[in-house]
């Protein structure tokens, strides 16, 4: 018999999952296990970019329907990556409109042989909108970036058994007033100072435009009968875990379940024979975050585990997923995970880096998290846009906190305000929400990057836009990050937390450090009075060029930025004993931009350079962040550092 207490968490817990009813599909990581298999289609693929002044000379001449060679000439391009920096081509690194990938592929026998076999062919990311073929026929598209898509190409195998398997993908990176992030094509007329056809696209964020197949394209399997999606949402009461779950599977009119949770050992801590139902972990290990407990990212395996029958025929599929138990809750002071006080120090992001661009890297995957342990950090924001999921697993492991955001950055111009651009942008929280809501680590849903949130039609779109989230998942706090004047944000009354973004003796009254104090604390009285919610300093930070040195210091020098870091660090040490409950650097490392008078080869507002070499910052920030880590009394040994996989 369950006491009052325990009944009401678990009415609760019940309740997120008639939200999880909204979504129509999952979109489970491929993960191998008895009942499947994944083969990764990584490494060189053929490549060419469609040069024509229309660039759609690739559909009017069926590119996908031969060999992309016998349509004229290719080159060599890895996957993952941005296809911009690859080559020494100028007109491909600024290229803009549909480029080609293709690449042939032996697909096991076993695969197309067993009918009961489902063979999808998943793309992990691609900038911006594609398309996809197999063996020329079409079985996909996808409008944005940054999340995964997929189709089922068992059948189209089946008709050809002993042909290669020809995958062809066309990449798009033009972006409009209703893409995500939005843009412009300007069309240059004037033949006085420019060539026939000449354009241009025009865009709204601080980052490069980088383009092409950024994460992994995968070949997986699963029975005809299969796990198709899996929601959890946990809780705790006392030292009782309670790991809300539900299951769905297709093609299994006739289903029995074996549902095991396990311990890190691999013993089993509850079990069911329900798709959906509570378990109930006794002595429960929460998962905290890096820096608060001595265990921290402590995951359970969730087994799943269905025997089928569909048609006369007998499947089973295992599916396992990780599962952290732990709670997300916002007071008008504080955010709080497992019931206690987190205080967010940390950084924002980029997925960027030399040559690979936006392009899925192991290696720099690893050594950034050595990093982020290295300086103390305990969260990131993944600005501006959805990080690969393979960084998001890093974060459940190490217990890295994730503000998880979504591509809605350089909202700008108010036509991108429109029906069409809001349906859209519902649509990319879907598939967010959809991609990551079983991740301990993402304790929070961004919407937006400084949008013109005083726009009046602002007031609608967020409002919708966020009770859409809260609808998808009601378990996690939503907010945007806001630049605008905190009596005229439009937005800013349906968030959980406020966001700020300044740059106080850098944008604003530029060289001038005197400023900061004055301005920051007027900036945290307006917003905490007006809306009495916490805050989290979402951006703050000064440009320095490595090895660029001043004394007295003045802008772009590795002086001036440590002044500048200091001076707000003074601040948010008097808030945060109010309603301040976290601080988030610009930049974690220098990243690429587009040129322009503002910026040397990229914004140089990391405090790592690009190619990961600590600024002077750095330390600033490390002896800060440890610092802050040490007032809690929990740290874990540092056998934990440097970060394995």
């Amino acid at each position: 018999m369950l006491n009052p207490e325990t009944l009401f968490r678990c009415l609760c817990l019940f309740a997120a999952f008639e939200a999880a009813c909204l979504m129509d599909t999952g979109m489970l990581f491929p993960r191998e296990s008895s009942s499947r298999e994944v083969k990764e289609l990584n490494g060189v693929w053929n490549f060419r970019a469609d040069r024509s002044p229309d660039r759609n000379q690739g559909f009017d001449r069926a590119w996908y329907k031969s060999r992309l060679a016998e349509t004229g000439p290719v080159i060599d391009m890895p996957v993952p990556a941005s296809y911009n920096d690859i080559t020494q081509d100028p007109t491909l690194r600024d290229f803009i409109g549909w480029v080609w990938y293709e690449r042939e592929v032996v697909v096991p026998s076993r695969w197309i042989a067993d009918e009961g076999t489902r063979v999808v062919i998943r793309v992990g990311s691609a900038h911006y909108y594609s398309v996809v073929w197999v063996n020329g026929v079409k079985v996909t598209e996808h409008e944005g970036g940054h999340l995964p898509f997929e189709a089922e190409i068992g059948a189209l195998l089946r008709k050809e058994p002993t042909q290669l398997c020809r995958i062809t993908i066309a990449v798009n990176n033009t972006l409009s007033l209703d893409t995500l992030p939005p843009g412009t094509i300007k069309h240059m007329t004037d033949r006085t100072k420019y060539p026939e056809g000449y354009f241009v696209q025009n865009i709204n964020f601080d980052f490069f435009n980088y383009a092409g197949i950024h994460r992994p394209v995968l070949l997986y399997t699963t029975p005809k009968a299969y796990v198709e999606d899996i929601t959890v949402v946990t809780d705790f009461l006392d030292n009782t875990g309670l790991v809300k779950y539900e299951v769905s599977v297709q093609n299994a009119p006739l289903a029995t379940f074996e549902i095991t949770l396990m311990d890190k050992d691999g013993h089993s801590v509850a079990s069911s024979d329900k798709p959906s139902g509570v378990l109930k972990i006794a002595d429960v290990n929460l998962w905290w975050p890096y820096l608060m407990h001595e265990n921290p990212g402590y995951l359970y395996s969730l087994e799943v585990l269905l025997l089928a029958v569909d048609g006369g025929s007998a499947y089973d599929d295992v599916y396992t997923l990780p599962v952290g138990i732990r709670t997300v809750d916002v007071t008008s002071t504080q955010f709080l995970i497992n019931k206690k006080p987190f205080y967010f120090h940390g950084v924002n992001k980029h997925e960027d880096s030399d040559i690979r661009g936006k392009g899925l890297d192991w290696p720099l995957m690893v050594k950034d998290f050595n990093l982020l342990k290295w300086l103390g950090a305990n969260s990131f924001r993944t600005s501006h846009y959805p990080y690969a999921e393979e960084i998001l697993q890093m974060c459940d492991r190490h217990g890295i906190v994730v503000i998880d955001e979504c591509p809605g950055v350089g909202i700008k111009d108010i036509r991108s305000f429109s029906n069409a651009s809001l349906n859209h942008h519902l649509v990319v929280m879907d598939e967010l929400v959809r991609r990551d809501k079983n991740h301990a680590s993402v304790v929070m849903w961004s919407v937006a990057n400084e949008p013109a949130a005083e726009m009046q039609p602002a007031d609608f779109y967020f409002k919708t836009l966020i009770k859409r989230t809260k609808e998808l998942d009601p378990t996690r706090p939503v907010t945007f990050i806001t630049d605008s004047n905190f009596a005229r944000d439009k937005g800013a009354p349906y968030v959980d937390v406020i966001c700020v973004n300044s740059y106080f003796s850098w944008y604003h009254d530029p060289g001038h450090l005197e400023v900061i104090p004055i301005q920051l604390n007027t900036q945290f009285e307006n917003w905490y009075g007006k809306y009495q919610k916490p805050i989290i300093q979402s951006e703050y930070g000064a440009d320095a060029v490595p090895g660029l040195h001043s004394d007295p210091p003045v802008m772009f020098t590795e002086e001036y930025q440590k002044l500048v870091l200091q001076s707000y660090h003074n601040v948010f040490d008097q808030k945060r004993k109010q309603y301040v409950i976290g601080e988030l650097i610009w930049n974690f490392a220098d990243f690429m931009t587009t040129q322009g008078i503002m910026r040397v080869v990229g914004n140089k507002k990391g405090v790592f350079s690009r190619q990961r070499q600590p600024k002077a910052a750095a330390f600033i920030l490390k002896e800060r962040y440890w610092r802050l880590a040490n007032e809690t009394g929990k740290l874990p040994p540092w056998t934990k550092y440097p970060c394995s996989l």
